[in-house]
């Protein structure tokens, strides 16, 4: 493939003080990344093709290029950017609104941190939470058929089916 670089797939979320930016690339070697104010440079090669990759990003805002740092694993890189404005949220991870066809959003780890409100409980837990506070079987209130333990009642789920032709 000579010097043809492609973008590595990513996926990014958002925290109160940091931006987190994983680059999905198997083995990689040769890694280099660069943290500069407003802008990331991701290099490197990697998977079984050794596939040269790089991404350039202009940040949607400024970082700590200091305090950033990146963690390599055999499956991805991981890079935290430390936001130069703590408690600012991100919409997005580009200073540009263009999507860009490499990077989607992190689901799994994102989380709304600017609502504090119930911030450690997720919706299904909250879910959860609701139901279990309404009370369950063991918790239903009395039907108004006191009395009537010991009567048996013909059920006609009881009788046999007919044959189906």
């Amino acid at each position: 493939m000579g010097t043809c670089r492609q973008p590595a797939t990513a996926k990014w979320y958002d925290r109160r003080d940091s931006v987190f930016i994983e680059f999905l690339v198997e083995d990689s070697k040769d890694l280099e990344v660069k943290f500069e104010k407003s802008k990331l440079d991701f290099r490197c090669v990697g998977g079984t093709e050794n596939l040269k990759h790089q991404n350039e990003l202009e940040l949607f805002d400024s970082i700590n290029p200091d305090e950033s740092k990146h963690r390599r694993t055999d499956r991805s890189v991981l890079c935290c950017l430390k936001k130069a404005k703590a408690g600012v949220a991100w919409p997005r991870l580009t200073k540009d609104k263009a999507k860009c066809q490499w990077l989607g959003v992190d689901f799994n780890n994102w989380k709304d941190w600017e609502d504090d409100s119930d911030e450690d409980l997720s919706s299904f837990d909250k879910f959860s939470e609701m139901m279990n506070t309404m009370g369950g079987e063991d918790g239903m209130p009395d039907m108004g058929m006191g009395g009537m333990e010991g009567l048996e009642e013909h059920d006609s789920d009881d009788e046999k089916m007919p044959d189906l032709e």
